[in-house]
């Protein structure tokens, strides 16, 4: 019997091992690895044609400058969607659905995308805390409001991740709770319900796939207002 909804979202641990290093490992099982021949399976020409659309389409906007960061968006954005479609299946808990782990994915990234803004345009950099033609008298009020706008978007990526994957999380299990008490009790409500609970684990896929690309593209945002 679980003795609260939130208790799937603790870090389980094994022998007073945390198991969250195995779930980080995990995400590369399921990819299939590259090789160097002519011909390849059909699984990998799909993964492989998949990278190519979605970089090109996250980096267009971004200057040349930022196509660096390709192999590291996508491959963030292919591990943070694998981790989210982990905690679907069964006896499973989802890695990213710890504040913890989403805030030490994103503070470090969006720290490196204002040094490489301060590093490489200090001056374009600056300017974003300040709008131009802004009135004197609200100059010291403007540069508080984007200093403390700027110093917060690592905390809105990693609480938005956190808080939409966690409400999705419970919503299923509330949905199947219900539809396991319901089973002897009324048969005809409960088949409803499971027809529910099928459609919002489908749509749970769809968010854990959306999120993770929302993620990158906030990061790509960040990037490109600094390169």
């Amino acid at each position: 019997m679980t003795v609260s909804f939130f208790d799937q979202f603790e870090s389980p641990s094994y022998l007073g091992v945390p198991l969250v290093a195995l779930a980080l490992t995990l995400p590369l099982l399921f990819f299939p690895t590259p090789t160097r021949r002519w011909s390849s399976s059909r699984l990998l020409t799909l993964q492989n044609w998949l990278i190519n659309r979605f970089a090109q389409q996250l980096l267009s906007p971004v200057n040349l400058a930022g196509h660096k960061w390709a192999l590291l968006l996508t491959s963030l954005v292919l591990f943070i969607m694998t981790l989210n479609m982990l905690g679907l299946l069964p006896y499973t808990y989802t890695p990213t659905a710890q504040l913890s782990l989403n805030m030490g994915l994103a503070v470090p990234l969006w720290l490196a995308t204002v040094i490489i803004g301060m590093r490489d345009q200090p001056t374009t950099a600056l300017g974003h805390l300040l709008p131009e033609g802004t009135p004197p008298a609200l100059i010291p009020v403007l540069v508080i409001i984007e200093t403390v706008s700027l110093f917060i978007r690592p905390l809105a990526l990693g609480v938005r991740l956190t808080a939409n994957l966690t409400a999705g999380h419970l919503l299923i299990q509330l949905i199947a709770t219900a539809a396991f008490v319901l089973i002897p009790l009324m048969p005809t409500v409960a088949i409803l319900t499971t027809t529910l609970l099928v459609l919002l684990t489908l749509l749970e896929v769809a968010v854990a796939v959306i999120q993770a690309y929302v993620f990158v593209l906030l990061l790509s945002l960040y990037l490109q207002e600094n390169v």
